[in-house]
């Protein structure tokens, strides 16, 4: 049911009775969002060592990925810009022709005949209307999507802080895998020089084929890691090129950080920290805050509307004037339970939004607590691993003078080159995870 009260003052009405054309147009809002500005070309990199905060950077001010959450939040702040558009003047102008046949005494003919007679009616309005009064139904909408634009804007913090890491990954993984290239290309020099070994002391009859053999499976064994660490340091410049937003292709030089760096940090301020500048949090309290919002326009949705409106304008074919102002009071009783619905349904949503702020402390404090397990843990293996270094390292002389001296065997040899690999790969490889763990660290703190 649907009641409306309306007082009109109206002029001359002018009626038609079969309408057959209706233009009608609706006056423009405002004007249409400006083109999206095209990004500067990123700057030349090849040719020269690029720092890490260079690379990120690079990242920051050219990555597509940072444009379009940019874009997104231009159309969420044009929302809040529809949602208050309701509480201004609406104006709008119509024109509308009908063509209407009649049956009556035709004129110039025989008194009494009767025949049929056309006649055109037009009519021109222009009507404003205005809402006075609809209890903050459109005030609440329009904080609920003025909450969601500022949802749209710490997405785009995310998507920055997500490419910074992005970046720091792939800027260690490069160095990782040069440093692992150096190693297996030292193993592999290594591996030559006891197969020229073997093969010397077979050709003098004092060591048997089977060193030779077995110097020679070492040899291709260590070309094989070497062309994988090559492959390794490729695609991590692939991957840090694309995050940064150049062309994949760019031969990108890097600044070599691998070392490990003094550490301490106060656990209680870095997750106070986390949960301040962590925009996931913050995205999370927004949502709640749009959710509240929404609740309280779908419960006003019981009220009333109060509109005040009127048009002017003329009829032919005598252009008679016709106006008419009114004020009207909206009221929908009963739609079948559909507002008690959507109430029911916009509470569920702020309990499930307020329920998920909660979840999003505890996800940010565990990410921060595994990064500072990680970090640890990553400077403890640093230590180990460069103790196995030094052990491998005079393990590998011991072995090598020993079968110099004809006195060793090719298996503790190669035992004792596959030791000292394997010791100098676990160093490299701690080193990177330590610098990883540092930066996913400083994303779990909300840090780029």
């Amino acid at each position: 049911m649907r009641i409306a009260v309306a007082v009109a003052a109206c002029g001359a009405l002018a009626l038609s009775r079969a309408p057959v054309a209706t233009a009608q147009i609706q006056a423009p809002a405002g004007p249409p969002p400006a083109s999206a500005q095209q990004p500067p070309a990123p700057p030349q990199v090849a040719g020269r060592i690029l720092t890490l905060e260079e690379a990120v950077n690079i990242s920051l001010a050219f990555q597509p990925q940072i444009q379009a959450r940019l874009g997104d939040y231009a159309a969420a702040r044009y929302r809040v810009d529809q949602a208050l558009a309701p509480l201004l003047p609406q104006l709008t102008a119509t024109w509308t022709a009908a063509r209407a046949r009649t049956v009556g005494t035709t004129s110039g003919a025989a008194s009494g005949s009767i025949g049929p007679s056309f006649g055109t009616s037009t009519v021109a309005r222009i009507s404003l209307s205005q809402l006075l009064f609809d209890f903050g139904k459109s005030l609440a909408g329009a904080d609920a999507q003025r909450k969601l634009s500022e949802v749209a804007m710490e997405d785009v913090e995310l998507q920055r802080q997500l490419l910074a890491l992005a970046v720091k990954e792939a800027y260690t993984n490069i160095l990782f895998a040069q440093r692992l290239t150096r190693v297996n290309e030292q193993a592999l020099q290594r591996a030559e020089l006891n197969l020229r070994s073997a093969r010397g002391f077979f050709d003098v009859g004092t060591r048997p084929r089977s060193d030779v053999a077995r110097a020679e499976v070492d040899v291709a064994n260590a070309r094989v890691d070497v062309i994988r660490a090559r492959n390794a340091e490729r695609l991590a410049r692939v991957a840090l090129n694309t995050a940064m937003g150049i062309d994949v292709d760019t031969p990108t030089q890097v600044q070599d950080n691998l070392v490990r760096e003094p550490f301490e940090v106060d656990r209680l301020a870095v997750r106070a920290e986390a949960l301040a500048q962590r925009p996931e949090h913050r995205q999370a309290r927004l949502r709640a805050d749009a959710a509240a919002a929404a609740e309280r326009q779908a419960f006003r949705n019981f009220f009333p509307d109060i509109t005040a409106g009127g048009f002017y304008g003329a009829s032919r074919t005598e252009f008679d004037e016709i106006w008419e102002l009114n004020l009207a009071l909206t009221w929908n009783i009963f739609d079948g339970g559909g507002r008690i619905a959507r109430w029911r349904e916009a509470r569920a949503s702020l309990d499930a939004a307020q329920a998920r702020v909660r979840a999003s402390e505890l996800d940010i404090v565990r990410e921060v607590e595994q990064a500072l397990l990680s970090v640890t843990e990553a400077s403890e293996r640093i230590d180990a691993a460069q103790t196995a270094v030094a052990s491998a390292q005079e393990n590998f002389r011991l072995a090598q003078g020993r079968f110099d001296a004809g006195v060793g065997t090719i298996l503790e040899l190669t035992d004792a080159q596959l030791a000292l690999t394997v010791a100098q790969n676990t160093e490299a490889q701690a080193l990177a995870d330590y610098r990883i763990a540092l930066y996913r660290l400083d994303r779990a703190r909300g840090r780029r």
